[in-house]
């Protein structure tokens, strides 16, 4: 899921005292009316901003990521120590408490038990073609970067998804970045396997891990997990240079409810991912108004007690409802929006939800909570958002693996029809260096006659 930070080192907002009545709710628009930033997964301004940022890390190595951390506050002024090693992972894990421990542990094997099942879909295989075999390989990258938010909430459940699913897949370096972690990130990391975990966030993290800091941290393959709308940029800016799993900006949740719902359900949903980020968007979808009218009234009665009201106010600002004339249109507007989480509430909840085709996980049934997702049930709570699911999945071990393709030619002769069509299609495509490459692997006459040509022309 997308669990997003601030840019400074702001933490924990305080709590807002106000009355019900006096909280938002949801505003009712129509499908028409989906505001565009829904299907937007990079924000120009923060990508300007997240460039200045890459480059001075590309340019200066340690003294631009310093240079960052410290002005966002990450480091305190003057600190030089970026970076937590494998050791002190596992010290603050010993020092954690043993409850904790194991709480850390079930989660790890939640997420380790589903990946290994995801890795097992995917196999080498083997076929026979004209003359000889091909097949295909499947192999990890070397190296991850695995970002974890942590400017508002110490997030270790995504330092979990993300490197015990780069370790399942047969990651063999993993770093994690993760600014200000607290006691229970270090000892998150360690559970998961991470060998070193850098005390930074945001674009220069991203910077770091995807162009490395010379001797002291070598650039990794591919960088996955969620961020704020900076860390999506950066994502977007180093793409290619390695690779990134997608782009998981603020966090969105969409609804689909009907008449059956309990309205007090739904609120808490949506509010469980509007506490992430001012950013985030609830969404809800229905076919009757009074569940509107109902959802609003749990959301303010909810929001007036919430301890963390300060961030989810201004996201609720942020969502809307959508009425529609039956939930059939309601699956065509969500597959429209692509939502990063999706809730089936409604009567037939399993038929509704196989009718969906874009959306980056999910929830079906009442008692199928989102956060349960986010703590891990098992499938991967980092998830593509801004209408991204539309192409791309969630991640998972296949995030970490390349499927590679070979052939080889045992029997020339038997090869023959293949050679000679290869000949044909380079010639229809004016590539003459092609057909002579090919023309070499005739054989009898039709070889003699090809190379004597050759030579001659």
């Amino acid at each position: 899921r997308s669990r997003t930070s601030r840019p400074t080192g702001a933490t924990i907002d305080s709590m807002l005292t106000i009355k019900p009545e006096a909280c938002p709710t949801l505003r009712t628009i129509t499908a028409d009316e989906i505001p565009a930033a829904c299907f937007e997964p990079v924000d120009p301004t923060a990508r300007e901003q997240a460039l200045v940022i890459v480059k001075d890390v590309k340019a200066d190595g340690v003294e631009g990521l310093l240079k960052h951390a410290c002005k966002l506050g990450d480091l305190p002024e003057g600190e030089r120590k970026y970076s937590v090693s494998k050791e002190e992972l596992k010290a603050a894990y010993d020092a954690s408490d043993p409850e904790l421990q194991a709480l850390l542990q079930r989660v790890a094997a939640r997420v380790r038990k589903f990946a290994e099942v995801q890795r097992a879909s995917i196999t080498e295989q083997t076929t026979t073609i004209e003359g000889g075999a091909a097949g295909q390989l499947v192999v990890p990258v070397a190296s991850a970067g695995c970002y974890a938010p942590g400017g508002r909430y110490p997030l270790p459940s995504s330092v979990i998804m993300t490197a015990v699913t780069a370790r399942t897949a047969g990651v063999k370096r993993v770093v994690v970045a993760s600014p200000r972690p607290s006691a229970v990130t270090l000892a998150a990391a360690y559970v998961a396997g991470a060998d070193v975990l850098l005390k930074v966030g945001g674009a220069h993290a991203i910077a770091a891990m995807a162009y490395g800091l010379g001797a002291e941290l070598a650039p990794v393959d591919l960088i996955c997990g969620p961020g704020n709308k900076w860390v999506t940029a950066a994502k977007s800016i180093v793409s290619g240079v390695c690779g990134i799993d997608m782009l998981a900006g603020p966090s969105e949740v969409l609804v689909i409810a009907d008449s059956s719902c309990e309205p007090q359900v739904v609120a808490a949903d949506l509010i469980a991912q509007a506490e992430h980020d001012v950013e985030a968007r609830p969404i809800l979808i229905t076919d009757d108004a009074a569940v509107i009218a109902a959802v609003n009234k749990a959301l303010q009665q909810q929001l007036a007690v919430l301890s963390t009201n300060a961030v989810a106010i201004p996201a609720v600002k942020t969502g809307f409802a959508v009425l529609v004339p039956d939930i059939a249109t309601g699956v065509k507007v969500s597959d429209r929006i692509a939502p990063e989480h999706l809730e089936i509430q409604t009567e037939d909840a399993m038929t509704v939800g196989m009718s969906c085709a874009s959306y980056g996980g999910m929830f079906i049934g009442k008692h199928a909570a989102e956060v349960l997702g986010d703590y891990g049930a098992g499938p991967n709570h980092v998830l593509p958002t801004a209408g991204t699911g539309k192409y791309t999945g969630g991640l998972s071990v296949h995030t970490f693996l390349r499927q590679r393709t070979w052939m080889r030619i045992d029997d020339i002769e038997a090869a023959q029809q293949q050679v000679q069509d290869s000949v044909a299609l380079a010639r229809l495509e004016g590539l003459e260096g092609h057909a002579r490459a090919a023309e070499h692997r005739l054989t009898g006459k039709d070889g003699e006659n090809a190379l004597k040509k050759q030579r001659s022309a």
